[in-house]
């Protein structure tokens, strides 16, 4: 009966497909693919497949430790000046750190309880934007933010989203997001499933 019970909730998490993205002219960083696979009732989508670069773990490091002031939270990789993101050694080690950081957080069940990781780990939002959202400044909730972004595989709200359009045209995996709205605006879905090693660094 033990065992059963163990198997009714579960929560995968993989920190997977480390990509090098420009940011402008001189500076690049290295971000993420965080995927979610869970039967558990704290999750509003089961599934779901999202990027995130290092800055944005410490953001979430930050504001759950403030949050929860009696925990230990796990430690993120250490940031060394010596990371170099063209050596894959390094990228790797990071990954897993990463990993390992979101596999402990996700065991904690008041750390479950804050709205700001299930924004982190499920939509594309910022980290302003996550916290205008937990804070109630935005029109969205929280849910309406996870279902949003899942239903479209973009980022939320679809307004700023058409006003940055020419910039996202240029940062999309996609062959070919002429309308935003339809399905070919799938550089996230298409990420979930498998990515192109010719698209990996």
């Amino acid at each position: 009966l033990i065992f059963i019970m163990h198997l009714q909730e579960f929560v995968t998490v993989l920190v997977r497909d480390p990509r090098t993205q420009k940011e402008d002219s001189w500076h690049s960083y290295i971000d993420y693919e965080i995927f979610i696979h869970t039967n558990s009732m704290c999750f509003t989508r089961k599934t779901s497949c999202v990027r995130r670069r290092f800055r944005e773990f410490v953001w979430l490091r930050q504001r759950l430790q403030s949050n929860a002031v009696l925990i230990q939270l796990p430690e993120l990789p250490s940031k060394t000046p010596f990371f170099n993101m063209n050596n894959p050694h390094h990228v790797d080690h990071r990954r897993q750190g990463l990993q390992e950081f979101l596999e402990k957080i996700l065991q904690d069940a008041l750390l479950l309880s804050d709205s700001r990781l299930h924004l982190f780990l499920q939509t594309q939002l910022s980290p302003e934007d996550m916290e205008a959202c937990v804070s109630g400044q935005t029109k969205y909730s929280v849910a309406d933010a996870i279902h949003k972004f899942a239903s479209l595989n973009r980022r939320f709200p679809i307004e700023e989203e058409e006003k940055k359009k020419g910039k996202n045209d240029a940062d999309s995996d996609s062959e070919s997001s002429s309308s935003g709205l339809g399905p070919s605006d799938d550089s996230i879905s298409c990420g979930c499933k498998a990515s192109p090693a010719s698209e990996e660094s």
